[in-house]
C-alpha cells in the first residue's frame, strides 16, 4: 500500500498542470452537471404544486357576452346549465364540478377589490356565474375543455395550464440545455484524464514491463493510476459541490425564498441529492478513463 500511495503522488506531481486542468473541468461540468439536477427537481416541485391544484372554470353567457355560444342580449339558461353540469359530471376525467352563481362571484369579487375605484363602477348583475371543475388526474384536461367548448350557454373555457405548459416547456429545455453542455465538458474531463493517464504510464512503461515480467498483478499495477484519476476527479466534484451549496444558499435561500415565498423551493435535500449525483459521475469518469488507458500497458 505504501508504494501504492507513493506512486500515486509521484504521478499527481509529475503531471501537476495535466492534473490542475482536469479538476478545473471537472469542477465546471459537474456544477452545470449539479444544476441540471437541480433545476429538473424544481420544475418537479413547480409542477406538482400547480398542476394539482389547476381548475377548469367554464364561464357561462350572461346578456352582455360577446363570442362564445351565447345568444345575443340572452344569458345562459337553467335547461342549458343543467346540459352543462350532466356534461361535466358524466365526464370519466372529472373528480368534482361544483357551481359558482353570480352572488358568490360578486361577494369574491368585492373582496378582491375592495380598495380598488373599480369596484364603484361594477354591479352583481355585471358578474358571471361560472362552473369550476376539479380533475382526477390534472395531466389529462383537453377531453374536459373540448367536451364542453361547443356546448350552449358557454361563453369561455379557461385552464391555467395553457399558460404554465409553455412556462415549463421553456424551464425544461433550459435544463435539458444545462445538462447537454455539461455532458460535452465531462466528455472533454474524461478525455482529459485519459490522456493525462496515457502520459503518466508511458513515462513509466520500463518499470511497467519490468513489474509484469516479475508476476505484478494487473491491479498492483492499475491501483497509482486509478488514484491519481481519482483524487483528481474528486477534487473537482467537491468543488462542484461546494458550488452548488453556495447556489442554494446565496441565490435561492437568500433571494428567491424571500422574494417569492408563495412559490415552493428546492431544499437542502434536493442539493445532497444533485451531490451525490455528481460523486457518482465523477467516480465513474475517473475509473472508466483509466482503465481504457493503461489497457496496453498491462500486456508484457
Amino acid at each position: 500500500m505504501r508504494h501504492t500511495l507513493r506512486e500515486a503522488w509521484s504521478g499527481l506531481r509529475r503531471n501537476l498542470s495535466m492534473t490542475l486542468a482536469v479538476i478545473v473541468t471537472m469542477w465546471v461540468s459537474l456544477t452545470l452537471f449539479g444544476g441540471g439536477l437541480l433545476g429538473a427537481q424544481q420544475v418537479e416541485l413547480l409542477k406538482g404544486r400547480w398542476y394539482d391544484k389547476i381548475e377548469i372554470s367554464v364561464f357561462l353567457c350572461v346578456a352582455d357576452s360577446k363570442g362564445g355560444n351565447c345568444d345575443p342580449g340572452q344569458g345562459a339558461t337553467d335547461a342549458q346549465k343543467n346540459a352543462i353540469r350532466t356534461t361535466l359530471e358524466t365526464n370519466p376525467e372529472v373528480a368534482t364540478v361544483y357551481y359558482e352563481s353570480k352572488a358568490e362571484v360578486w361577494v369574491d369579487f368585492q373582496r378582491v377589490f375592495k380598495d380598488s375605484p373599480v369596484l364603484a363602477d361594477m354591479t352583481q348583475d355585471m358578474m358571471q356565474d361560472n362552473f369550476r371543475i376539479k380533475l382526477k388526474n390534472p395531466e389529462q384536461y383537453q377531453g374536459v375543455v373540448s367536451a364542453v367548448s361547443g356546448l350552449p350557454g358557454v361563453q369561455a373555457v379557461s385552464d391555467l395550464r395553457q399558460y404554465l405548459d409553455p412556462l415549463f416547456d421553456w424551464l425544461n429545455i433550459a435544463k435539458w440545455t444545462t445538462i447537454g453542455l455539461s455532458v460535452l465538458l465531462l466528455l472533454a474531463a474524461a478525455l482529459q484524464i485519459g490522456t493525462t493517464i496515457r502520459m503518466a504510464a508511458f513515462s513509466r512503461r520500463r518499470e511497467l514491463g519490468i513489474m509484469r515480467l516479475v508476476g505484478a498483478s494487473n491491479w498492483y499495477i492499475m491501483v497509482p493510476f486509478l488514484l491519481e484519476s481519482l483524487v483528481a476527479a474528486l477534487a473537482g466534484a467537491l468543488l462542484a459541490c461546494g458550488s452548488l451549496a453556495a447556489l442554494q444558499k446565496f441565490l435561492i435561500i437568500d433571494k428567491a425564498q424571500p422574494s417569492r415565498e408563495s412559490v415552493e423551493w428546492i431544499g437542502w435535500s434536493h442539493v445532497g441529492l444533485a451531490m451525490l449525483g455528481v460523486i457518482a459521475v465523477a467516480v465513474v469518469l475517473s475509473v472508466i478513463p483509466t482503465l481504457i488507458a493503461t489497457r496496453k500497458y498491462l500486456r508484457v
